[in-house]
């Protein structure tokens, strides 16, 4: 094969890979007692959204350890979800309001990493909240789209 048709289809595969569309990584961290049940609901009413989330049940939302969502960027995903119960109806009283405080501390942190906040949401689903979860998902998917690849898994690439 001559060293032309090699660079043609060297290109050609370049080319494609440009083209295809980005599809982003989504990790979301869901309670077991509301948005996990809700989750569960999207399914079971067969409600459409994207298979780009990959659900890790938690016992409650206050239970995701910052280094958790730290770790998930550092592998490489695009986005997480911490998706817990409404503020006063969590089933370990107000441990959800331990969330919203280790989120809004975990947010800047990520900045430093260079990570825009817009990749971290947290959400408030409860358990009859299936078309919320899959609304939450289809809107997440959707913002990292137009976000791009997260800079750290472009790093993870580059090695």
């Amino acid at each position: 094969m001559s060293r032309s048709k090699i660079e043609t289809k060297t290109n050609k595969i370049e080319l494609k890979k440009k083209n295809e569309q980005f599809e982003p990584r989504l990790i979301g961290f869901c309670c077991n007692w509301c948005s996990y049940a809700g989750a569960d609901l999207a399914g079971l009413y067969r409600v459409k959204y994207p298979t780009n989330v990959r659900i890790i049940r938690t016992m409650c939302s206050s239970r995701v350890d910052p280094e958790f969502v730290i770790n998930a960027f550092m592998t490489g995903v695009d986005g997480v979800l911490i998706a817990a119960c409404h503020p006063g109806n969590c089933h370990y009283v107000s441990q959800n309001y331990k969330t919203i405080k280790r989120v809004a501390l975990l947010i800047p942190l990520l900045e430093t990493f260079g990570i825009n906040k817009e990749r971290l949401r947290l959400e408030f689903i409860s358990a009859g909240e299936g078309n919320k979860f899959a609304e939450t998902i289809v809107d997440m998917v959707s913002l990292l789209k137009e976000l791009g690849p997260s800079p750290l898994s472009k790093s993870k690439e580059d090695k």
